[in-house]
């Protein structure tokens, strides 16, 4: 089965890289054709790259990416700022962000911050209040009481809770993934989800274009659709060199009946449950919330469901209150506060990267983080290196095996200068650690879908959990300090000898790790 699919996406990436090679390849010749035509015009290409690269350098978008486009332009000076002009001025980009700004106004009134649950958390913490104010006042994602949360370290252990949830939802189930394949992991919850299908729920699914090109069968959308389950397809890949196909949805959001949602690192893939062996052991993490702050993800998935589909006549149906279906969370993991929040491309405002930004910068004891891919821009390889420097305990853990040897390269790249500062680095010996969560000093924690990388902070939509003074904070730590015994911890000597081995690649791909 898996070669079938791999034969069909050989096809498939065979045919979109022809189609791309070939738009570029004819993009290049027609301005060079130009260019040589006269010195008029020739002169004229090179005012439109100086006055793009003027243009780039005044915009407010990350130092980086602004000199990664410099550096081609000047380059290339007769056809590079042309080629920032097609990328960014596309009918397709104004589209996508027209209806995405539709979406939003409508799911905006549903998000709306009671003032009593931040009264109440300013009380308790002015630190924590200024978390949660940030992402409620400029992200418009409220902070909850009456949650629950149970942290799940594994794919595995996520995939067993999320069978169990998903057979007893009465009402509804939405699911949006980045990456669906077929598997035991995916036939499993396809099984529950055609049965809930005939029970009468509403089953609804959302997968990204790109993240499933390789991994699903052609139109397997209408084969889904057959069984009544009504599908999705966010941002469809097509060989085309349009800039939108760099926003991809990275998100793994399910909620049921309103109640009870999920998020974190895991995909529906055999991979993320260890069924399937492809880069040593796959360490993942996700969190399950029951209670007032399953709204949150209910909304995210709705807004982006209505971006392509019609908005439902009543949007209240999906709000899950005690009074409503008598749900109601009464354990003593209800303590402290919960705040979903989301991160997109369209709106200029880098959330993910923001929060992380705080947690690490008002960190008192310790900050500990996991991530696949340590690919920090300057402000973020600031803030770690001001921390480490004031005395607080950096942890970072990142994969020994990795799944992308670029990827894997440029992340080394950062270790040199973090190390120098006081960060302390590990590696993921038993394989790869696809994990994105954040703990700091015992009282707050994150755990989502947000790499510590240009593509989750700038360019995907994303989204994840903070969990403020409840018990589950304590459950993530204690899964980073376990991970952490089975980790090789990158000293000074150990990172010299990395850089005589592969120091030149690194200083290389490093140039172009907002591309990454």
């Amino acid at each position: 089965m898996k070669k079938k699919y791999l034969k069909n996406f050989s096809g498939r990436l065979f045919t979109t890289a022809f189609i791309a090679l070939l738009q570029i390849i004819a993009f290049v010749v027609s301005i060079g054709v130009l260019g040589s035509y006269t010195l008029t015009i020739n002169a004229a290409l090179t005012i439109v790259s100086i006055i793009v690269v003027v243009i780039i350098i005044n915009q407010p978008k990350n130092p980086a990416y602004k000199l990664v486009w410099t550096i081609l332009i000047l380059t290339l000076p007769l056809f590079g700022g042309l080629l920032y002009l097609a990328a960014s001025l596309q009918s397709s980009t104004f589209r996508f962000r027209k209806k995405a700004k539709i979406a939003s106004e409508v799911i905006e009134p549903y998000m709306r911050q009671e003032l009593a649950v931040t009264d109440e958390m300013r009380r308790q913490s002015r630190t924590k209040s200024a978390h949660a104010s940030y992402l409620s006042n400029k992200a418009s994602f409220p902070v909850y009481k009456n949650t629950s949360s149970v942290y799940l370290p594994s794919g595995e252990a996520m995939f067993e809770w999320l069978k169990k949830e998903l057979s007893t939802a009465q009402h509804f189930i939405f699911l949006e993934f980045f990456i669906i394949q077929e598997g035991v992991m995916w036939d499993s919850i396809l099984k529950i989800l055609i049965a809930k299908v005939k029970e009468g729920v509403d089953v609804r699914l959302i997968w990204d274009g790109m993240g499933c090109m390789s991994t699903l069968p052609k139109n397997y959308d209408k084969t889904l659709e057959n069984l009544g389950i009504k599908v999705m397809i966010f941002n469809p890949f097509i060989p085309l060199a349009t800039i939108i196909q760099n926003n991809r949805d990275h998100r793994k959001i399910v909620v049921i009946d309103g109640h009870t949602a999920f998020t974190g690192g895991v995909n529906l893939a055999d991979e993320y449950i260890n069924a399937y062996d492809r880069f040593g052991h796959w360490k993942d993490s996700a969190i399950m919330l029951r209670g007032d702050a399953v709204k949150s993800f209910t909304m995210m998935f709705l807004e982006t469901w209505y971006t392509e589909n019609k908005v439902d006549s009543n949007i209240e149906q999906y709000i899950c209150t005690p009074a409503k279906n008598g749900f109601i969370v009464s354990d003593r993991s209800t303590s402290g506060f919960a705040q979903p929040y989301a991160d997109t491309p369209l709106d200029g405002e880098c959330v993910g990267e923001l929060v992380y930004f705080n947690l690490i910068n008002k960190a008192k004891e310790y900050i500990y983080i996991t991530t696949p891919y340590l690919i920090p821009d300057n402000e973020l390889i600031t803030a770690l290196c001001f921390a480490a420097k004031s005395g607080i305990d950096v942890r970072i853990i990142t994969p020994k095996i990795p799944d992308k040897w670029y990827v894997f390269q440029v992340t080394r790249g950062f270790y040199g200068q973090l190390l120098n500062s006081g960060v302390k680095i590990y590696e993921y010996t038993p394989g790869f650690i696809h994990s994105k969560i954040c703990v700091s000093d015992d009282s707050i924690g994150v755990v989502g879908s947000i790499n510590f990388d240009y593509r989750s902070l700038y360019l995907h939509f994303e989204c994840a959990a903070l969990i403020y003074d409840n018990p589950t904070v304590y459950d993530i730590k204690r899964d980073f300090l376990e991970t952490l015994k089975v980790s090789e911890e990158i000293t000074p000597e150990i990172y010299k000898k990395i850089r005589r081995k592969s120091g030149l690649i690194m200083s290389v791909l490093r140039i172009f790790a907002p591309l990454f």
